[in-house]
């Protein structure tokens, strides 16, 4: 093992004074947050070592009479950790700041819900159920069991902390550490409450009443503040933010605030025109089909979509047009189909000059339109 004054380079005679200089000079030199390399690390224990056996009188005494068999890191008042916690800026550990509290802030939670479509056009009323932590009833967030208080801690004496006093380069440095007995609240509860187990708080299943505004659409969040768990020891609230799902509607789907839908319009209608009744989410709606109209033409409905989030007014109800070709004809009808086409000069079949299938085609008149 090499010689403690080796290490720190001073010689077997010197004072107490040019050893606590020379492990500074070399404290800041080989130090973690200075030199971050391996060697130094190394270095920095040997050289914390020999300063913790050089610096105290007895140690040094003892090894001066021969070899010792020192732990690397010292031990007992003036080790490793609580010189460089002192002599670093450390040392502290909350000292003055006086216990702390048990009631702390409940944590926030998260909950989906799915709504319908025809409940995002105006807006609809829940009541949702949340599995989450309440205030306890028997000892209404106390922690204590009905009749009992909390007793000051007799090892801190109320304080939270636990004081001790370390050999530093500084001299000797007051160090503060929370008690471990009462966990730094300063109080212990020798009865705790039986149905919380002392936590002031239970699990529980509650009904929240929660008013989901029109236009809300899939992913958005919404805050409810107060509504999550209810804080240890009766701690306030965290807040319950509620996550919308909109569910799939089979005949209605969605475009920002515009409602997207599709007609299907017999071919005899497209042709002579008609007056349709359709069912909108809010009631039906008589729709005009104008004669000859065709596949994949979208009629809209002004103000029949949804309730706009953030503003006034609401967006259009939009119908594409799907003109269904008969497959099977009676006779008769075949015969009237015929004198149609002959007295109705036709335009031959030809391949248009950008070919897109039916679908393509609607969905690009919903979107572009």
């Amino acid at each position: 093992m090499a010689d403690h004054y080796d290490v720190l380079g001073v010689q077997p005679d010197a004072s107490d004074a040019d050893i606590k200089k020379a492990y500074r000079r070399l404290a800041r030199e080989l130090h973690p947050d200075v030199n971050p390399s391996p060697e130094a690390a190394e270095r920095f224990k040997d050289v914390t070592h020999a300063y913790d056996v050089l610096s105290d009188p007895e140690q040094r005494r003892r090894y001066d009479a021969g070899p010792q068999a020192d732990s690397p890191f010292g031990g007992g008042a003036g080790g490793f950790s609580d010189i460089f916690d002192a002599f670093f800026g450390g040392g502290g550990g909350g000292r003055g700041s006086g216990p702390r509290s048990r009631a702390e802030r409940g944590q926030d939670a998260l909950l989906r819900i799915d709504v319908d479509l025809d409940e995002v056009v105006f807006g609809t009323h829940k009541e949702v159920e949340v599995d989450t932590a309440v205030l306890c009833e028997t000892c209404n967030g106390s922690c204590c069991a009905p009749g009992t208080s909390p007793r000051t801690c007799d090892i801190c004496g109320g304080s939270g902390h636990i004081q001790r006093q370390v050999r530093s380069l500084l001299g000797n440095v007051v160090t503060s550490a929370p008690c471990g007995t009462c966990r730094g609240y300063g109080t212990v509860i020798p009865n705790p409450c039986p149905t919380c187990q002392g936590q002031g708080r239970v699990r529980a299943r509650r009904s929240i009443p929660v008013d989901v505004p029109a236009g809300v659409d899939s992913g958005l969040r919404l805050q409810m503040p107060g509504q999550g768990e209810v804080g240890p020891a009766g701690g306030p609230s965290g807040d319950l933010y509620l996550e919308i799902r909109v569910r799939h509607h089979d005949v209605f789907s969605r475009d920002g605030d515009d409602l997207l839908a599709t007609l299907e319009v017999g071919m005899t209608d497209a042709i002579l025109g008609t007056t349709a009744t359709i069912d909108g989410l809010d009631g039906p709606v008589e729709l005009e089909i104008r004669p000859g109209v065709q596949s994949a033409d979208v009629l809209v409905l002004k103000d029949r979509g949804v309730t706009k989030l953030r503003g006034s007014g609401r967006g259009d109800l939009r119908v594409g047009v799907q003109v269904v070709t008969p497959t099977k004809l009676s006779h008769k009808e075949r015969q009237l189909v015929e004198q149609l086409a002959k007295s109705h000069k036709a335009t031959k079949p030809q391949l248009a000059r950008f070919q897109q299938g039916m679908f393509g085609k609607l969905r690009d008149r919903f979107f572009n339109f």
